[in-house]
């Protein structure tokens, strides 16, 4: 136990040192496995993991027994059946395999355009979600289907975040602090996903662009309310799945996808806290635009060259991502070793870098263990800096960033402190800390729902 405090401490300070920007002792390896892939090297069917993920316990210490990592190597799902069967989901099913799978299904029609831009909340309720989850389309029902869906998803999400815990003591892993971290879309992507769908969306921004960006704007404040954190920490991030960027003309990507983004990230740094995009498909094209992000933005890349990555953003930007996963799997355990190096001797450089896969891996038969734990241990040994301590490159200061002026988030579906003051005038003002947060984990439910 004493040698896990310890090891704590230590990847603890690698982690700090990075977003303080310094150099760290050694590059910070981020490399988890999720439920399907710790599943997988099981035995165990992914669909039975997805209800039961205490049953994986033993295959994830094994794993974690073996793979060097900073972070816990089991790192969970969440996609969870307990949460969209129960709601009788039309957007998000179970495969075969036992795999969470997106069909193309749209909840959003082009002629609620003008409800959403009236309410996008009370529009997602009232229209978007009972086509989405038949559940909630059947009166009376609908209630009891909600309580039961948040009942089970947080049952079933509660056992894999204790084994995520109880894995973590034991091998003194790093983990950011409670609360102050979130997940949350840009705000074109919200539109996207499961409202309007990418073959929606596109037709949208040809057809009725002006209504796309009213819809946009119209939907900021829920979408920046989602992203907020319990508290603000230089180590905590707003984490941003970038879905739809690289689909779009860049005209199209400049007007309604990057200006909204830019001013919500820039929101947040205003305040102190720091976002994490993953950059998903190539970007390369964008990366003059993302030089406007606010300085230690972490970015993680699919794909890319990394030498001009590191060269145009390693000062001011916090890298990660980029090494493919797809390795793995066709080369040998020296080829592994040595393109790892090779890599290293790109990225490392100036600190600002935690290393990471280009991807996840979404079965376990999408990597060979040995060359996993071998380039993981590569990263380990090899990725030792000779200048610990020392600034690593531009230094982000809150007060360099100006927040824009975020209308209230308003609904009849929600209700503020002071609206349920004035309907029960005889609760004390120690409930108020309750109440909201009831509030929000209702948003943040629905919201969660769109995804």
């Amino acid at each position: 136990m004493e040698d896990a405090v310890k090891l704590r401490e230590e990847r603890q300070q690698l982690f700090c040192d990075v977003y303080d920007n310094k150099i760290p002792k050694r590059v910070p390896v981020n490399v988890g496995l999720s439920l399907n892939v710790v599943a997988g090297y099981a035995g165990i069917s992914g669909k039975e993991a997805l209800w039961h993920p205490e049953k994986l316990e033993k295959a994830a210490d094994e794993l974690c027994s073996m793979v060097f990592s900073d972070v816990c190597v089991y790192s969970g799902t969440i996609l969870l059946p307990a949460k969209y069967q129960t709601l009788g989901a039309n957007n998000m099913k179970v495969s075969n395999t036992g795999f969470m799978q997106h069909p193309n299904h749209v909840g959003f029609y082009p002629e609620d355009y003008d409800a959403f831009i009236e309410n996008p909340y009370d529009c997602i309720i009232e229209r978007v979600l009972p086509r989405n989850f038949k559940e909630l389309d059947t009166p009376g029902r609908c209630m009891f289907a909600a309580a039961q869906a948040m009942t089970a998803s947080n049952a079933v999400m509660g056992e894999s975040m204790k084994l995520i815990r109880k894995l973590s003591e034991k091998y003194g892993y790093y983990s950011a602090e409670p609360g102050t971290g979130t997940g949350v879309y840009a705000p074109l992507d919200i539109l996207t996903d499961t409202l309007r769908s990418l073959s929606g969306m596109s037709l949208d921004i040809r057809r009725m662009p002006q209504k796309v960006k009213a819809a946009v704007e119209a939907v900021y404040p829920l979408n920046y309310k989602v992203g907020l954190p319990q508290k603000v920490t230089n180590y905590g991030h707003a984490f941003f799945p970038l879905h739809l960027a690289t689909f779009l003309k860049e005209k199209d990507f400049a007007e309604l996808w990057w200006k909204p983004w830019l001013r919500q990230v820039t929101d947040y740094a205003s305040m102190g806290y720091h976002s994490n995009g993953f950059c998903e498909h190539n970007w390369m094209r964008y990366l003059d635009y993302l030089m406007e992000l606010p300085v230690d933005t972490q970015l993680q890349f699919e794909q890319g060259d990394p030498a001009v990555i590191k060269e145009k953003l390693g000062r001011r930007f916090i890298l990660t991502g980029l090494f493919p996963l797809g390795i793995l799997r066709t080369c040998t355990r020296q080829e592994c070793i040595d393109k790892t190096k090779e890599f290293l001797d790109i990225m490392m450089p100036h600190g600002k870098f935690i290393f990471g896969f280009d991807k996840s891996a979404l079965v376990y038969d999408d990597i060979n263990l040995d060359n996993l734990i071998a380039v993981c241990e590569t990263v380990r040994d090899y990725g030792v800096y000779s200048n610990p301590g020392e600034k690593a490159g531009e230094e982000f200061h809150k007060e360099d960033y100006v927040h824009s002026e975020v209308g209230a988030f308003e609904s009849k579906y929600y209700k503020t402190w002071e609206q349920y003051l004035e309907e029960n005038p005889n609760t004390p003002e120690s409930a108020k800390d309750m109440i909201t947060r009831l509030e929000d984990d209702i948003v943040k439910f629905v919201y969660g729902l769109c995804q």
